[in-house]
This record gives C-alpha cells, structure tokens and sequence, in this order.
C-alpha cells in the first residue's frame, strides 16, 4: 500500500492515510452535528445547528460570522474570484433586504445581512462537485468546508449553551468562588479597577471581548494567505485550534456548570439572572466569605460556561498563533490576551480559577492537534498526558478542596499558578524542540586581495 524510495516515503504513500483522517473527520463532525441535532430538540425543545444554519438560507440571519465564514473560503480563490465572489454575496444580501422590506418581515436583533454570504459557499461547493477535478476540487471543497464549519461552531456553540442552562438547574459556583479565594478573589479585584475605569475602560475591553472571533478570523487569514498561490493548507493553522476548543469546552461545562460572578454573587448580565438567583449581591465591592459550598438552583436560561473559560483558552491561542507574524501582529496577540483577560475577569463573568483551567485547556489542544499533524511522537504524548492530568488535578480540586485552598491560600495559590506555569514552560520545551532551526548562512571564503 505504501512505496518508498531509498528509504523515504513517496506523496503517495502519506497522502492516502491523510486523506482517510480528512475524510473521517468530516464524518465525525457530520455525525456529531446530527446528534446534537436530535439532542437539542429531544432534551431541550429548540432546533439544532444544522436546521438553524439551513433557516439563515431564507430567513434573516442572526448576528454571526458568515461573512468570516466567506473570507476563509475565500483563501483558495484568486483576486479575480474573490472579488467576484464579495460582489455576489453583496448583491445578493441587497435583494433579501429588500425583499424582507416590501414584506414587513423582522430580522433578529436587527441583522438582515449574512444570507449572500452563505450562498455563495454553497455556491462554491456545487462548483467544486461539477466544474472542478482533482486537487483543484479538493482545495475548494476544503475551503467550502473551512467558511461553513465556522458559521457551524457558531451555531452549535450556542445550542450547547442553551443546553446547558435547561439541562443543569443547579451550578457550583460556591465551589469555585470558594477556591478562587486562594487567588486573592481576582474578579472582584479586577471588577473594581475597570469600575473605576468607566467609561473608557468598560468599553475598550468590552469591545475586545465582544470581537474575539474578529481577531482569530484576522489571524487566520493572515496565516492562510498563500493558500490560494500554495494550492494547499499549512499543516496546522489557528482555526482548527480554535473549532476544537469549541467543541470540547461545551462538554466541560456539562460536566461542571458555573454561571460567574457576575450572577451568582451579583445581579447578572445580559437580561438574565438577578439578585433573586444570587448568593448575596455582593460582586464586585465584597468578596464572599469562607463557607462551607454547596450546588445552588439558578435559572433555566443563563448558560453554565464558565469552566474553562474558552475566552481565556481562544486568546491564548490567538496569542501562540501570532508569534511569527510580523511585529504589529504579534503586539496585537499580546494585547488580545490581556484585555480578554481583564474583561473576562472585570465584568464578572469568570473566576481566577477559570482562567488557569482555560489555558492549560488551551495548550493541551494545541500539542494534540500538532502531533496529530506531525506524527505523535513520545514528547507529544507526554505532554498531553501531562496537560490532561493537570487539567483534571484543577477540577477535582476546585470541587473537592475549595475550603482547604481558602484555608490555606499561601500554599495552594501559589501552587495553582504553578501547576499553569509548569504546563506553559512544558510547551515552550516541546515546541522549541518541534519548531526547525534556522540553517546558517554559508558565507564565502575569503579571497586574498589582490597586490
């Protein structure tokens, strides 16, 4: 099955178990769609993403990253098809708007733009079946497949939320409340600095928080550039760091819900929660006192998405993913990971705790996805092994030793912090090792100057 020459292995013997994972992976996700599908209409009575994304080819879409979506795609095409392919979503965006206006026809929460977007993906995808062959097909079907699986995240990261908020009535919020005591209780800290910040403060980071899949689409375009030239996809780029994350996070926090300080300890955010749901209003001006925790009912509509925080883990890979971009690129992956920080932690919607599970979250992802790429060798499997451990360590502790870490924050704050840095340091020693070095430049031998 597989040819070799003197030793290496030839295209054609790599690219046959490459396609294989391509093509179950699809599978996979595909199948995963149709389950949660069929879970989100059994258990919590509201359409799946599948018949949500297949509504936005008639009806008006709600606000999300279709035109990302078609930026993506977009990287296989050349400057002539790209334009052409913006002009067609344009003008065709253009006649739904006026066909939703001559018929009095609402759009949610005032977005009539998205449908031209999503038309000519699928669009493309027809092309890629019946006018395309060979690499050439598979190159567009891969960025049909691109543009459409982050319109999907999007849609299948907000079914996931609102499972979550009908199918865990109660939370653990004292529990992680609890424990973030060893950290010095930095949502509260950090909610009173951007208090008296505001307004600038508050809308800067609101701002950052609200556009984080702006920046990561920013980021992978830059990453994606020379697709179109290449004819192929770099190994590994952020976006599939970024699905995954998606993905796997959701199961998290089915596993341990918490809403945030903002509305177990406050009056909530966003139209839901209140003061009646809280422990105390308390968020930002008291912290909590050391008491013995216990799971608390909040209601059926605020999602339980706090651990791990994926704010924290996307801008943590939006960061790694910047760092061999240019200058301007990489000063804006640094300011990305602090502001979502600062506004994950200013506006109350995330524990400290949160965001050391989010980015041990995060690298363990990214290791994954790149020995998945590379070829897992030993340092691979023992990171994530290593990340796994810690990450599940963090959990158990957070619900099983709140108190004692409250008790005790001189031991166990700095401890969580290490547990984080040994993860961080771990994957600066494996990717070093992993990243190729530079070879040095041959000079000339000097010449003996002419008398």
């Amino acid at each position: 099955m597989f040819s070799r020459i003197k030793g290496r292995t030839t295209p054609a013997a790599w690219r046959e178990p490459r396609a294989i994972l391509r093509a179950t992976a699809g599978v996979a996700t595909l199948g995963f769609l149709i389950i949660l599908e069929i879970f989100a209409r059994r258990y919590a009575g509201i359409p799946g993403p599948l018949t949500e994304q297949a509504k936005e080819t008639i009806f008006a879409p709600k606000p999300g990253p279709l035109y990302a979506g078609l930026a993506l795609m977009m990287v296989v095409l050349t400057w002539r098809q790209r334009f052409v392919a913006v002009g067609a979503a344009i003008c065709i965006d253009v006649v739904f708007v006026l066909v939703r206006w001559a018929v009095d026809a609402e759009a949610a929460d005032g977005h009539s733009f998205g449908n031209g977007a999503l038309w000519v993906m699928l669009g493309y995808a027809v092309i890629a079946v019946t006018r395309r062959s060979g690499r050439e097909r598979v190159l567009l079907l891969k960025g049909v497949g691109l543009g459409l699986l982050l319109a999907a995240g999007r849609k299948t990261g907000d079914i996931w939320l609102i499972i979550t908020a009908k199918t865990r009535p109660t939370v653990l919020d004292q529990y992680v409340a609890t424990a973030d005591q060893a950290l010095g209780n930095p949502s509260w800290v950090v909610g009173r600095i951007l208090q008296a910040t505001d307004p600038i403060g508050t809308h800067l980071l609101g701002l950052v928080y609200a556009q984080l899949a702006v920046a990561a689409v920013v980021v992978a375009l830059y990453q994606l550039r020379n697709v179109g030239v290449e004819g192929r996809f770099p190994r590994h780029h952020l976006v599939r760091t970024f699905l995954v994350i998606g993905l796997l996070g959701p199961g998290i926090y089915m596993l341990f819900p918490v809403v945030g300080p903002v509305f177990a300890y406050g009056p909530g955010a966003s139209g839901t929660g209140g003061v009646q749901w809280a422990v105390a209003n308390l968020w930002p001006h008291t912290p909590p006192a050391v008491t013995a925790p216990h799971p608390m009912t909040y209601d059926g509509i605020t999602p339980r998405n706090c651990m791990p925080s994926l704010h924290t883990a996307w801008a943590t890979a939006i960061f790694i993913h910047t760092r061999k971009g240019p200058r301007i690129l990489r000063y804006a992956g640094t300011f990305w990971l602090i502001a979502t920080l600062g506004a994950t932690l200013g506006f109350g919607y995330h524990y400290g705790t949160d965001l050391i599970a989010g980015v041990v979250f995060a690298l363990t992802i990214e290791v994954a996805l790149r020995s998945l790429d590379r070829g897992w060798d030993r340092s691979g499997v023992q990171f994530v092994a290593y990340g796994t451990t810690v990450f599940a360590a963090l959990l158990v502790s957070y619900r099983y030793l709140p108190t004692q870490m409250a008790g005790h924050p001189w031991l166990f704050g700095p401890l969580l912090v290490l547990a984080m840095a040994s993860v961080i340091h771990r994957y600066v020693r494996i990717t070093g090792v992993w990243e190729p070095k530079a070879a040095p430049v041959p000079q000339p031998d000097p010449r003996p100057e002419l008398v």
